[in-house]
């Protein structure tokens, strides 16, 4: 065996050499930072005194006495289960609907739909101008021409209203990185296929996109589920540039934001450690599932 691992690494070790700086800040800024949030978890760190050991204290408090974090995991879950598959959904159908455009609308197209994930904070100012609390705000001032309501709404700080307004914006934004997979894995596809399948007896485009387009690209469907999972979770910044840090009655509060607070303004390190544990556990759970489901495509 260790002669193999020998051999193997001296036939490769160009690849191996050029491998080896990507390697390096994985580990140092990935891997190291994991490992690290796992043991400081399981301490008590103010970044003035050395980590205190106080074994599964930070995870008892999280879910019997901190009120705030469980506000923070339903809203998480529900911005993960609402804009994850419906952001997953609509990355792919746009990609499918404008891949057989020519090269040159097709380029348009990709940009124009990618255009609100690049934009990012670019374009809160333009929410809050239509999501304004006041009548000249273009929703509020819709809806009191129109006799829908007689008073403006503060929609970015009714807690009534405030979620469902971050997950609009949020589903807006979301043809990100999986949408650009999606578009190039479709590109790739052998053009063969789809005349074999006309023989083979293959009548319509949704035969075509099961039998064929989806177990095609299972590698770019695999990736666009990891990232989306990624971002459906990550949900923060919307929320705090939006509705505040922290928002009214922290009915927007996510895990990500509850993690900063901790962590960047209350310097409880060990306990936002804690919590970064947790979200990570359930970004694995949730890929775990969504990739087990996913292997089922096409069978």
């Amino acid at each position: 065996m260790k002669m193999n691992l020998t051999t193997t690494f001296k036939k490769h070790r160009e690849s191996y050499l050029l491998m080896l700086p990507y390697m390096l800040f994985f580990i140092l800024f990935t891997i190291l930072p994991v490992i690290l949030s796992i043991a400081l978890g399981f301490t008590y760190f103010n970044m003035i005194e050395p980590p205190r050991f106080i074994g599964w204290y930070n995870y008892i408090r999280m879910f019997l006495d901190d009120d705030v974090f469980i506000i923070a995991v339903k809203n998480t879950l529900l911005f993960a289960f609402v804009t994850g598959p419906i952001g997953y959904f609509l990355s792919f159908l746009v990609a499918w609907m404008i891949n057989d455009m020519s090269r040159t609308m097709r380029s348009v197209a990709t940009t124009i739909f990618y255009l609100p994930a690049i934009a990012g904070a670019s374009v809160y100012p333009m929410w809050f101008l239509i999501f304004s609390p006041d009548e000249y705000g273009y929703v509020n001032s819709f809806l009191i021409k129109y006799g829908f309501i007689n008073n403006p709404i503060a929609w970015l700080l009714d807690p009534k209203y405030m979620i469902a307004v971050l997950i609009f914006i949020q589903l807006w934004m979301s043809l990100g990185i999986s949408f650009l997979a999606f578009i190039a894995g479709l590109q790739t596809i052998d053009r063969s296929l789809y005349e074999a399948g006309m023989m083979d007896g293959i009548k319509n485009r949704f035969q075509e996109l099961w039998y064929i387009t989806l177990p095609s690209m299972i590698p770019q469907l695999v990736f666009g589920v990891v990232m989306q999972i990624i971002t459906a979770f990550s949900v923060g910044d919307v929320s705090i540039n939006l509705a505040g840090f922290p928002s009214t009655e922290y009915k927007a509060e996510t895990m990500v934001t509850h993690l900063m607070d901790y962590g960047s303004i209350r310097y409880e390190m060990g306990y936002a450690s804690a919590i970064a544990v947790v979200l990570f556990l359930m970004m694995v759970l949730s890929n775990r599932l969504a990739t087990k489901l996913l292997g089922k495509v096409g069978t």
